[in-house]
């Protein structure tokens, strides 16, 4: 009985090891020298959320000057490796536009975006603007517009349409 016991002590550990394996990294926080994966500019340059793209095999995350641009890369079929992690700023506990957080980071899949709303994000592009919580995302949408909706159901156009920088968009205070 006793040898029995020990073999299926091993397999449990051999079973929390590898769930601890596949647990996503952790988000990095936003650092002065981090520079957005599309323009290669200064993210701190630039207001508004921002997100950042864990690939396996890489020590490092992708980091987005726009939420914007970080929904084109995963609606993108191109991509450099498999995606482990996805976080974006929680815009409900930024402290201002200009200012979105360098370590409020939150799961994408857990976020709620606003999509639609006329606010500019970091790069000049309207923005999609993510919220931890919903009473957040309705008090932006009260202000700005939009509607609120989970990361799966942001529309194509929403990331990959093209841009009328012409059109009038608010930087949020």
């Amino acid at each position: 009985m006793r040898p029995l016991l020990i073999v299926a002590l091993a397999f449990g550990l051999a079973a929390c090891k590898e769930d601890s394996a596949k647990a996503p990294p952790p988000p990095v926080e936003l650092t002065e020298s981090a520079l957005s994966f599309f323009c290669q500019m200064d993210i701190a340059d630039h207001g508004g959320p921002k997100g950042q793209i864990h690939l396996e095999g890489f020590p490092q995350p992708l980091f987005f000057a726009q939420v914007r641009d970080l929904v084109a890369y995963l609606k993108s079929p191109e991509r450099d490796a498999r995606i482990t992690a996805v976080y974006v700023s929680d815009m409900g506990v930024a402290e201002t536009w200009e200012l979105p957080g360098k370590s409020n980071w939150i799961i994408a899949d857990a976020a709620l975006f606003v999509v639609g709303a006329p606010v500019a994000g970091g790069m000049g592009a309207p923005e999609i603007v993510p919220f931890a919580k919903a009473a957040d995302a309705d008090g932006f949408i009260a202000q700005y517009g939009g509607q609120s909706m989970p990361l799966q159901d942001i529309p194509d156009e929403a990331a990959l349409g093209a841009v009328d920088f012409a059109q009038k968009l608010e930087t949020p205070s």
